[in-house]
């Protein structure tokens, strides 16, 4: 029978030249020591060893052995090696994310692949539903979106949280609810959502729904959103880090509000199955990424 611990005590044994030496090596006895030297020999059917007395010397067959069982250990390093670094620098990473999140984390992660060459990344933007779908078919391994997804095949834990701003026009000066509202809205893929939670944490006596926003446009890209903030067809609502990656800067400005709003980001999978070391990599660079460059960032 094939076992790798009888090769690890012959190299051992040929090397130290004492059976005793070997023993304390190993943490074995010095019986145990002799027979794996004998279980090698019934796996080859030919001594490895003249023994005269208490000293030994190889045979032609043992030094063949002795031979072959450092290329075993030394290729099994390298295999174990290279293994660990494709785990993390190599593969496919397979992902599915809500649109204001992925606008920021697919830039931060083609530059990622710049640094690591065998790496490749298959990544979809979808809304929250289409997103979970895609990790249940098994068409990505990760979906990141903003809502908990409760299904007894998939893992849902919190990833990071965003903060939330209303971006208008750089010329506004409005400073009152209604104000804001005559500005009318400008929704993307999340808007709505986004909008109703900050409008309510802000202004709990004066926002009864959705239903008071006058939606000047629609779009399902949050950048596009932006663009028409800048053009003063009205307001958005978005996490403030997109807004200060955004070219749009100039053109618009933060309406600053006293209570802020956070809005989660959710790592998905599949329940049974674990992640490759390559996602989790690519996931803590891209955090500290933006502990590193966001000037208000909640936490991560």
């Amino acid at each position: 029978m094939f076992n790798a611990v009888f090769f690890k005590t012959f190299i051992t044994l040929v090397e130290t030249g004492s059976f005793t030496q070997t023993a304390g090596q190993l943490g074995m006895t010095q019986p145990g020591v002799s027979q794996h030297v004998r279980k090698l020999e019934e796996y080859f059917s030919l001594p490895l060893l003249a023994r005269t007395g208490k000293r030994f010397e190889l045979t032609e067959a043992g030094r063949q052995v002795y031979d072959y069982a450092l290329r075993l250990f030394a290729e099994h390093e390298q295999f174990r090696h290279a293994l660990e670094q494709e785990l993390v620098e190599g593969g496919e990473c397979r992902c599915s994310s809500i649109e204001t999140f992925g606008v920021l984390f697919y830039p931060f992660a083609l530059g990622y692949l710049k640094n690591h060459p065998r790496l490749r990344l298959h990544m979809t933007f979808s809304n929250n539903q289409q997103a979970i779908e895609e990790v249940l078919s098994r068409q990505v391994d990760l979906a990141l979106v903003s809502s908990i997804q409760k299904h007894p095949e998939l893992s849902c834990e919190l990833y990071l949280q965003e903060s939330l701003a209303v971006i208008v026009p750089a010329d506004f000066q409005g400073n009152s609810f209604q104000d804001l509202l005559s500005l009318g809205f400008i929704s993307h893929q999340e808007g709505q959502e986004q909008a109703r939670k900050l409008l309510a944490a802000n202004f709990p006596g004066e926002f009864r729904g959705l239903h008071q926003l006058t939606r000047r446009s629609e779009v399902n890209q949050v950048h596009l959103a932006l663009d028409a903030v800048a053009r003063g067809l009205g307001f958005s609502i978005l996490p403030r880090s997109v807004w200060e990656a955004s070219p749009w800067q100039q053109q618009t400005r933060e309406w600053y509000l006293d209570e802020e709003t956070l809005w989660p980001v959710y790592r998905v999978r599949r329940r049974q199955e674990q992640l490759a070391e390559r996602y989790h990599h690519l996931l803590d660079e891209y955090l500290h990424w933006r502990q590193g460059t966001s000037s208000r960032n909640p936490d991560s």
